[in-house]
């Protein structure tokens, strides 16, 4: 077990742990918006207008430029030193404002003729058409800190830490849930407080990494230039990203676009479906690829290839040991927890059993779609963007053929598994050409079969107990238990990347007592 395993398993705690904090959070945000903004006039004008700045928070925000930002700033540090990295990452801040404040005063001055692009079915309600038209002019200037935010989690990913970061999406919660709540009960239009709301969550989201800058060592005041080689080189390698990126967003609509042929409820089915199999990729997908990404930046900077591959090695290993075991319970007990979490009200037993038809097969394809993360971060460790966009576009191309063809014959079945298909191809992809490029085998047969042994062990266990209604939801942590004692039994290295994972977690948490 290598030292840069062990420091992106205590990375991806830090992550994972204050990421559960945030959607746990966001949960409790759904619940107080829904009763609070309700599901009127204008909350539709208010989730319209938050669209338009989070759909360029996911285009140019969190992903693409602190994919982009990170191997640069490292290499520069590496090779230049630490203030000509700082320098850089004023110059890169200078740079990132000054195209916000124009595209934030241009959507100030157009936001009309926008709103009539992304709603146009609110020009046949004036009253709520004027309404969008304000809350875009007051929620867009939110871009500007997001952007900011996702610059400040280059800096600090880069030096090491990883907590401030992974809370910022706290910041923007509270104050949702605050205002929505302040809205509400001083009588107050909930929708025009909420977009406040907004901005003085983006505010919030950035002064909360201030301080752990400073305390990092970075620090805004000093030299920065316009004309500077490491910010030119950060847009080159974000151009591809930020196509990347928009691949991925068109992903999502052209599949609701074939899910809408369908009969009534699918669109809801897929929906409910993918928010269970976005959790466990949420926490530590995302959590061990951007753990991984700033050590294989440095390593791939100081040209330490090999322990560039064995870094990488240890993420692709901690992601699948983690990943597939998840996947393989949340198909033994798709049904049990469609039912526990949605079914009351108008959601019907036979809502459970699409959704959960739905779940089994977005769940065959979760362990690939981890595993493309740290492989995507491999790829970005080495400045080379380029070759993640195009397989997503072969992908992409895969998934809507695969699913307007499997459609025909399974319903919404048939486009979760469209999915699943193409993330297995987008694997196979990123593997093959990854290790072509380093001349390295990065998932080793023996520990992966392992895995896959164990996992169908624990699906199977999951299966056979889901009638065990409700001693299925208490056994949940004994099979986790299970799980990793049987790991430790085989001798496997990931099993002590994991206790080690979780070892870190217990440890922080003893120190803020």
């Amino acid at each position: 077990m290598n030292v840069h395993g062990r420091t992106i398993a205590k990375n991806a705690a830090i992550m994972a742990g204050a990421t559960l904090i945030s959607r746990g959070l966001g949960f409790v945000r759904d619940i107080i918006v829904a009763f609070a903004l309700g599901a009127g006039l204008f909350a539709d004008a208010f989730f319209v207008a938050f669209r338009i700045p989070n759909l360029l928070r996911r285009l140019f925000g969190e992903g693409s430029l602190t994919m982009a930002f990170v191997p640069v700033y490292s290499r520069v540090r590496e090779e230049e030193g630490e203030e000509a990295a700082q320098a850089m990452a004023r110059s890169a801040m200078i740079w990132l404002a000054m195209i916000l404040v124009f595209i934030t005063v241009l959507v100030e001055i157009l936001a009309r003729p926008l709103t009539i692009v992304i709603a146009p079915g609110f020009l046949d309600n004036s009253e709520q058409f004027r309404a969008t038209v304000d809350l875009v002019r007051i929620c867009f200037p939110y871009v500007i800190f997001i952007c900011g935010v996702a610059l400040c989690m280059g800096i600090l990913n880069s030096r090491d830490h990883f907590l401030a970061p992974a809370l910022a999406p706290v910041a923007l919660n509270v104050a949702l849930i605050g205002s929505a709540l302040f809205g509400y009960y001083m009588g107050y239009n909930v929708a025009y407080s909420m977009a406040y709301g907004v901005l003085i969550g983006g505010a919030a989201q950035w002064l909360l990494q201030q301080p752990f800058l400073v305390r990092s060592g970075f620090s805004w005041r000093g030299p920065w230039a316009w004309k500077n080689k490491g910010v030119a080189r950060m847009g080159l390698l974000m151009l591809p990203t930020v196509f990347g990126a928009a691949v991925y967003q068109l992903n999502i609509v052209l599949s609701t676009l074939l899910a809408s042929y369908l009969p009534v409820g699918s669109v809801s089915y897929l929906y409910y479906a993918d928010r269970l199999v976005q959790f466990p990729l949420g926490v530590f997908g995302v959590a061990i690829s951007t753990a991984a990404l700033p050590s294989l930046a440095k390593l791939a900077a100081r040209g330490e290839l090999e322990e560039f591959d064995s870094a990488l090695t240890s993420a692709l290993g901690l992601t699948l040991f983690i990943a597939l075991p998840a996947a393989a319970g949340l198909v033994g007990l798709a049904e049990p927890i469609i039912g526990i979490l949605f079914q009351r009200g108008a959601f019907t037993p036979e809502a459970v059993v699409a959704t959960a038809q739905a779940l089994i097969a977005y769940s065959i394809g979760l362990p690939f779609i981890a595993l493309s993360r740290p492989l995507v971060a491999g790829f970005y460790a080495l400045e080379d963007t380029k070759t993640p966009v195009k397989i997503a576009v072969v992908c992409l191309m895969a998934n809507i053929g695969l699913g307007v063809w499997l459609m025909q014959f399974l319903s919404h079945i048939g486009l979760a598994l469209a999915v699943s298909l193409s993330s297995f191809l987008n694997f196979v992809l990123l593997y093959v050409l990854l290790t072509r490029k380093r001349g390295a085998r990065l998932l080793p047969p023996g520990s992966t079969f392992k895995t896959g042994l164990l996992s169908i062990l624990i699906g199977w266990g999951a299966y056979a107990t889901a009638s065990l209604h409700p001693w299925w939801l208490v056994l949940i942590p004994v099979w986790v238990v299970v799980y990793v004692l049987m790991a430790f039994a085989l001798q496997m290295v990931e099993a002590r990347l994991f206790w080690g994972m979780i070892k870190s977690r217990i440890q922080r948490k003893k120190r803020t007592r």
